[in-house]
């Protein structure tokens, strides 16, 4: 019977090996973090900031590559012309014009 409770009994190598086991997991957690999900939300922050600064007269680009000049600003909603006609799309379907960006 003592050799049962002997078998059973848990090594005593302290609490210390605990935290050595769960470093890898916290580093590759940090890692994620700085390299993924920090950079993601800079992304995000940034075209939020574009489309809420939109206002009538600006030429946008939308995410399927439509060019056109806002005509008109609603809650959620833009109505670009597009030379010949006019067409209503989500803000969030606007991105930040490439060439304008780089300056050209």
């Amino acid at each position: 019977m003592e050799t049962l409770f002997i078998l059973l009994q848990e090594p005593s190598t302290g609490g210390s090996s605990m935290w050595i086991q769960l470093l890898p997991l916290l580093l590759i957690f940090v890692i994620f973090w700085l390299f993924f999900i920090l950079p993601q939300r800079k992304r995000a922050k940034k075209q939020q900031e574009f489309r809420d600064a939109l206002k009538e007269g600006d030429k946008v680009v939308t995410i399927g590559g439509i060019h056109g000049k806002i005509h008109s600003i609603k809650e959620t909603t833009v109505v670009l012309s597009t030379g010949s006609s006019t067409i209503e799309i989500e803000k969030s379907a606007i991105v930040e014009n490439p060439s304008q960006v780089g300056g050209n």
